[in-house]
């Protein structure tokens, strides 16, 4: 099965990328808006229900806000609940995530299994970043949140940390640019790297579906065959979208 799933206003939600925490509309909207794609999840058989604890989320966005230096961000107020919702309803025991800047996006994954967000426990919640002084101000701001070391970050090639990855993974976050012109066409080469390692129920995510579609458009095609992933649908509730797809 694969679908597009539009918020009704996708089109005007916008953030100023410069300014993270900026509520950009009433929670109660931003709360419906994400259960409104939850539900389609659910129904496409790719979470297994919608259900997340709202109390430790805020929490969870709180600690960011606080703890976290961060100079930009793509990833909305509604794209953060959204990352936060799917892994602490999957609650995934290993997570990658590739391509984390700041370490905004790796924490609105990882934030459901450490610190004040906190639903379950993981085994290893793993951030990717290639540029060592980024991966570096990424670690320092994960560490701020999560004391344990669960969550960490590591500077390498994405592709390589998920090639020699031997655990089964239970959802990759792609969010990187590749070099030599492949800009978000990496996703595909960082999700063949890890695609056996996905197990049934396995969770892809994959950052700027919808505004990246173009650049995007032989990754989308291998999620979206039957032959590779049972469901992926392309939540729009910004103007990045994100693809979500499971084995």
């Amino acid at each position: 099965m694969t679908c597009t799933h539009f918020s009704k206003d996708w089109e005007t939600y916008r953030m100023d990328y410069s300014d993270p925490h900026r509520a950009l509309e009433p929670l109660e909207a931003e709360v419906a808006i994400v259960g409104e794609s939850l539900v389609a999840l659910n129904e496409a058989g790719i979470v297994p229900h919608t259900t997340y604890d709202h109390g430790k989320m805020l929490a969870h966005r709180h600690a960011v806000r606080e703890l976290f230096e961060i100079p930009w961000t793509a990833i909305t107020p509604r794209m953060q609940r959204l990352l936060y919702a799917i892994n602490a309803i999957v609650q995934p025991r290993n997570m990658i995530a590739a391509g984390i800047f700041c370490g905004n996006t790796f924490i609105s994954n990882a934030g459901a299994a450490v610190g004040p967000g906190a639903c379950y426990t993981a085994r290893n919640l793993i951030g990717v970043e290639i540029k060592p002084q980024e991966a570096a101000r990424a670690e320092r701001n994960v560490r701020r949140i999560d004391p344990t070391g669960v969550a960490r970050v590591v500077a390498a090639d994405a592709v390589e940390v998920v090639a020699r990855f031997s655990e089964p993974i239970a959802v990759l976050y792609l969010d990187a640019d590749g070099d030599r012109g492949r800009g978000k066409g990496i996703y595909l080469d960082i999700l063949e790297a890890g695609y056996d390692r996905l197990p049934p129920g396995g969770v892809v995510l994959a950052h700027n579906s919808f505004n990246a579609s173009t650049r995007l458009k032989q990754y989308l095609d291998f999620v979206r065959d039957a032959a590779h992933f049972r469901a992926s649908v392309n939540v729009v509730i910004d103007g990045e979208g994100v693809e979500v797809s499971v084995r």
